[in-house]
């Protein structure tokens, strides 16, 4: 992990372009090669990015950060603040807790609960920025990109965003929808999900567990 403070500009050329001016800025090299430029604010969402695969070219005063398809990412550096690498070594990747965990498990045994005809690719699908809960197709074939949850928030919609963003670059899975499957669904990021074309599954933790339930019914 490498990070630089700097005062910088950021110029991005690719399917649109998009100017940051001079600021001081945090930018960050990680050891798959993304890039991304950090302001104070926005919590952990970057000003803009690169993911990998991409080559940084260095040279006095600008970084040139090209991807495959060519899209670049200029950062014009003015003054360097501060700039350090550390060697952070494998991560042990996050541990959901049991319900969660078992959630995911249970899904991946009946993909039929997200919808007719879904089929399981793969758990825990690897992409550069973490791996997927569950990558499953749908009746048409398409690829569905799955995050699990208790309970969902908005930061989940954000995280299956960047996910879906990631592995609509692969020619060999798009297009990929996403669903966003979970015991309950905040109402501004079910929001938030519609806008995106993400679909929220709101999933029976104990139906999926075959559990009767203990309550009496009339029918």
């Amino acid at each position: 992990m490498r990070l630089v403070i700097a005062r910088c500009s950021v110029d991005y050329f690719g399917r649109l372009t998009a100017h940051l001016p001079t600021a001081t800025r945090l930018l960050m090299v990680k050891a798959d090669g993304s890039v991304s430029i950090h302001a104070d604010d926005r919590a952990y969402k970057p000003l803009n990015w690169m993911s990998p695969p991409c080559r940084i070219e260095e040279a006095p005063g600008v970084w040139r950060v090209v991807n495959k398809a060519g899209e670049e990412l200029r950062i014009t550096l003015d003054e360097v603040l501060h700039d350090t690498s550390h060697e952070l070594g494998v991560d042990p990747g996050l541990q959901k807790d049991g319900v969660e965990a078992h959630l995911q498990e249970l899904l991946a045994a009946a993909p039929g609960a997200l919808g007719d005809g879904y089929t399981l690719v793969r758990r825990e699908y690897p992409t550069a920025i973490g791996p997927v809960d569950l990558l499953c197709r749908d009746a048409t074939g398409r690829h569905v990109a799955v995050e699990v949850k208790r309970r969902a928030g908005i930061d989940a919609v954000e995280q299956l965003t960047r996910y879906l963003e990631l592995l609509g670059r692969d020619p060999l899975l798009a297009p990929v929808a996403g669903i966003l499957a979970a015991q309950a669904v905040a109402p501004q990021a079910r929001t938030l999900a519609e806008d995106r074309g993400i679909r929220c599954v709101v999933v029976d933790y104990d139906a999926l567990r075959g559990l009767e339930r203990d309550e009496l019914t009339l029918f």
